[in-house]
């Protein structure tokens, strides 16, 4: 099992009335984009959780807040601020989202569609270490 995360700076073009900041998917993921989706108006912390399968882009267009990351080594924390910070979560790492800021955009650009069952989920902590442990 190969755990892959990766975290870095979107880029931004200084334009004569704006700022663009272009993101050209194949420098970022290494997977055809199925789904596009926002989370925004948060009301409290994301659930963390880690997928068997699906991999995600997540760039924070406004706002900001912390990801919790396990990547095989023990959880650790990553503050995210907009407009530039984005991370690529590959699966079988654990990750979810709190101290979500009110005026939070964040941007998930996904490998699979939207599956309602969950059976691509590990949302249990103790089980997903021993998922990894296995490998």
């Amino acid at each position: 099992m190969h755990l892959e995360f990766k975290q870095f700076q979107i880029k931004k073009i200084q334009a004569p009335h704006f700022v663009m900041s272009p993101v050209e998917l194949n420098e970022y993921i290494d997977f055809e984009v199925k789904r596009i989706y926002f989370i925004t108006k948060p009301t409290g912390d994301t659930g963390q959780h880690c997928h068997l399968k699906e991999k995600e882009l997540f760039i924070v267009q406004s706002g900001s807040c912390t990801a919790i990351i396990d990547r095989g080594q023990g959880l650790e924390e990553i503050l995210l601020n907009a407009p530039t910070d984005a991370i690529y979560i590959g699966n079988y790492i654990w990750h979810g989202f709190k101290n979500l800021s009110d005026d939070l955009v964040l941007l998930a650009v996904s490998s699979t569609n939207y599956n309602p069952n969950r059976e691509d989920y590990i949302e249990d902590y103790a089980k997903y270490k021993q998922e990894i442990s296995k490998n």
